[in-house]
């Protein structure tokens, strides 16, 4: 796990505090699920918080610039994101990345099933009052 330390410089009245957060970078499947799907050339790819706590975290740090750049080797003419907060989930659709679709990619994954597991390979930073709240699952 990486730690990174995020000063926050508090001003009141004429003195100034500073304030250490501590965040660890986590990999997505540390807090959420996934699954995909496809319809022609795009894929949709669905991300699930495990809990409440994490969809916050979620919403801020896996933005349709940051998955567009996890997936800028396949080249999406668009990524948009569906925000669903009464299901702590979201939705990525990606246009164009599945070489065609499933009729006309040589692709081995054609459908694009595994496209999901990039996703969740993205690492995202946890404050440190959240960490307890992690799958304690040796090698994740």
């Amino acid at each position: 796990m990486l730690r990174s330390h995020n000063t926050i410089a508090k001003m009141s009245g004429a003195s100034e505090k500073n304030l250490q957060l501590t965040q660890t970078l986590i990999p997505l499947h540390r807090l959420a699920h996934s699954r995909t799907g496809d319809k022609g050339n795009a894929s949709n790819i669905s991300l699930i918080a495990y809990k409440p706590e994490f969809f916050s975290l979620l919403v801020a740090q896996v933005t349709e610039e940051n998955v567009r750049e996890l997936f800028r080797h396949r080249n999406p003419s668009s990524v948009r994101r569906y925000v669903l907060p009464k299901l702590g989930a979201m939705n990525f659709v990606l246009e164009d990345v599945l070489d065609g679709g499933v009729n006309d990619s040589l692709n081995l994954d054609s459908h694009g099933k595994t496209l999901s597991f990039l996703l969740l390979s993205m690492k995202i930073e946890v404050p440190e009052e959240l960490l307890h709240l992690l799958s304690s699952e040796k090698g994740i």
